[in-house]
């Protein structure tokens, strides 16, 4: 077989790649180049603390009937967290679902919600690969 073929397992699971932009991440390493203040660490915990709370919102307006103003609220501010952790998608699907909400459009939002969810799991998994002990 040619070199362009050969393969390398990772010795433990990666985060998606799209889960996670590099150069976010490397934006927020650039503030705490050393890590003596383990900037990202911090970062990453109060963005996962308030996490739950906001997919619970999500979760809850998957079905009718709906509270459009709570899920504009939340998909605002998660909007931006996302962002500043390199969550790319989330952020993107997040702004489609505000967009919607203060439209008070429901046509395509069950769908949003649900992508949000998985996007929110996969950059759950990733940030918890990014900041674990065996990193």
């Amino acid at each position: 077989m040619s070199p362009d073929h050969v393969t390398t397992m990772p010795s433990r699971p990666q985060p998606e790649p799209a889960a996670l932009d590099e150069q976010a991440l490397a934006r927020l390493r650039e503030l705490d180049p050393d890590g003596v203040n383990h900037l990202l660490e911090r970062v990453v915990a109060a963005f996962l603390k308030s996490l739950d709370q906001q997919e619970l919102v999500l979760s809850q307006g998957v079905d009718a009937p709906r509270d459009l103003n709570a899920l504009r609220h939340v998909a605002h501010t998660l909007k931006s967290a996302a962002a500043s952790l390199g969550a790319t998608a989330l952020s993107q699907r997040c702004a489609e679902i505000e967009a919607l909400a203060r439209s008070g459009r429901e046509d395509g939002l069950k769908a949003l919600l649900e992508g949000a969810l998985d996007d929110i799991a996969a950059a759950r998994l990733a940030m918890l690969q990014l900041v674990s002990p065996s990193r």
